[in-house]
């Protein structure tokens, strides 16, 4: 079991994905937060531009992915719903 539980994450991940934001509304789109899951993956939902991006895989996980796994140690995944 993880030392940090989701209560404890949820306020880094807000934060990961406030710092990601602007890019991707640049592009046209947003993300959403849905939740931390018991298995510690995060769940977004990508909006506008985003939602019909063809490369939307890759820039989850190679960049929010990774952004909120840097800010947020404990989570395992992100994923899209």
């Amino acid at each position: 079991m993880p030392d940090t539980d989701t209560a404890e994450l949820e306020p880094l991940v807000l934060e990961a994905i406030e710092a990601i934001r602007p890019a991707l509304q640049s592009d046209g789109g947003d993300i959403e937060f849905n939740g931390i899951d018991a298995d510690m993956v995060v769940h977004v939902t990508l909006v506008g531009a985003c939602g019909t991006c063809p490369v939307s895989m890759m820039t989850l996980k190679a960049g929010v992915e990774r952004i909120i796994m840097d800010r947020a140690p404990g989570i395992t995944e992100v994923v899209a719903d």
